[in-house]
């Protein structure tokens, strides 16, 4: 184990109502620590459901303090779930699940972030935050940060909204549609997962501008499935049959991706540690949606199982973060 470095970084998946698992393992470092996590790192980067634990983590309360714990955040999904997917029978019959129209109104999951979150800004959050999206109007990726909030206000979006356009999920609910403060340029803007479902690479590639060498990295996975699409299948998919599979096929790719290519440049630095924490889905359903009773119990299983045969490397990251704590504005 190296000595504590100097820049720390904690990266969250995407992956809907599957980021009940992370949400998990950061309640139970908060709880070997005894420290909220943003009192331990310095920025945050997530995609959608990763996004909005970011946002949940770093929000202060009246005391300039973090307002949620992770914890808190975690009864998120098992509180709101089902308000977040729900949809009328017409909207049922209107979406044909997702294939004719979103599959979910967005009255739900708006409500739920705007509760949460209120009328904070961005340039509100207790460290800095990175949050991605896509604007299909420029075709071109959006990063919510903190740091540029502070410094333009017309980016200096409600938190809320930051929530909503990184977990617009094609198919699930539609693009959020943003202004500039001073109305000036408009964003039609989805999930970041379309390019980041796995955001560590983005956040490395931020902490590099601002010239940080020795890093703390540690990325949480929001599961994986193990079904295997068959060949024999696969090859008689058309439009309609892939919809579904390509996006679990690119979320998973991506992340798995990142995963590598992090592993390869910051294991060449001695001063730096990389950790990642994934699992496979041999409990739970894969499906982003699926906030049932059931499902969310099977999860907490597979969280539970993923901090128990990583013990010694949860044990090891609460060591690093011990070793001394940011200065919160």
């Amino acid at each position: 184990m190296t000595p504590y470095p100097q820049y720390r970084i904690l990266s969250i998946d995407g992956g809907g109502i599957r980021g009940y698992i992370p949400a998990l393992v950061l309640a139970e470092i908060e709880k070997r620590t005894g420290k909220r996590i943003a009192e331990m790192f310095d920025m945050i980067a997530g995609t959608s459901t990763g996004g909005i634990l970011a946002l949940g983590l770093t929000i202060p309360d009246a005391n300039g303090k973090p307002k949620y714990s992770a914890e808190d955040l975690s009864n998120l999904y098992l509180e709101n779930g089902k308000t977040i997917f729900s949809r009328s029978t017409w909207q049922k019959i209107r979406s044909a699940s997702g294939i004719a129209d979103e599959k979910y109104r967005q009255d739900g999951i708006e409500s739920i972030l705007k509760d949460y979150f209120g009328e904070n800004n961005l340039s509100d959050t207790l460290i800095d935050v990175l949050i991605t999206s896509y604007d299909l109007e420029t075709r071109k990726p959006l990063f919510f940060k903190s740091t540029k909030a502070k410094k333009d206000n017309n980016r200096n979006f409600k938190i809320w909204e930051a929530a909503r356009a990184t977990s617009a999920a094609p198919t699930y609910f539609e693009p959020l549609q943003l202004f500039t403060r001073n109305r000036a340029k408009q964003f039609g803007l989805v999930d970041g997962g379309v390019f980041a479902n796995n955001p560590a690479m983005c956040a490395f590639a931020e902490a590099t501008a601002m010239d940080k060498k020795d890093l703390l990295v540690v990325s949480l996975g929001t599961g994986e499935t193990n079904k295997p699409y068959l060949y024999s299948e696969a090859k008689k998919w058309g439009l309609v049959q892939w919809i579904k599979p390509i996006i679990s096929v690119m979320m998973d790719g991506n992340s798995d991706t990142v995963s590598y290519q992090l592993d390869q440049v910051l294991s060449a630095n001695p001063k730096s540690n990389y950790y990642r924490l994934q699992t496979k889905l041999i409990e739970g359903s894969e499906e982003m949606d699926n906030a049932g009773k059931e499902n969310m119990k099977l999860l907490k299983v597979v969280a539970d199982d993923l901090i128990t045969k990583n013990n010694a490397t949860v044990g090891e990251i609460c060591n690093n973060l011990m070793d001394t704590t940011p200065d919160i504005a």
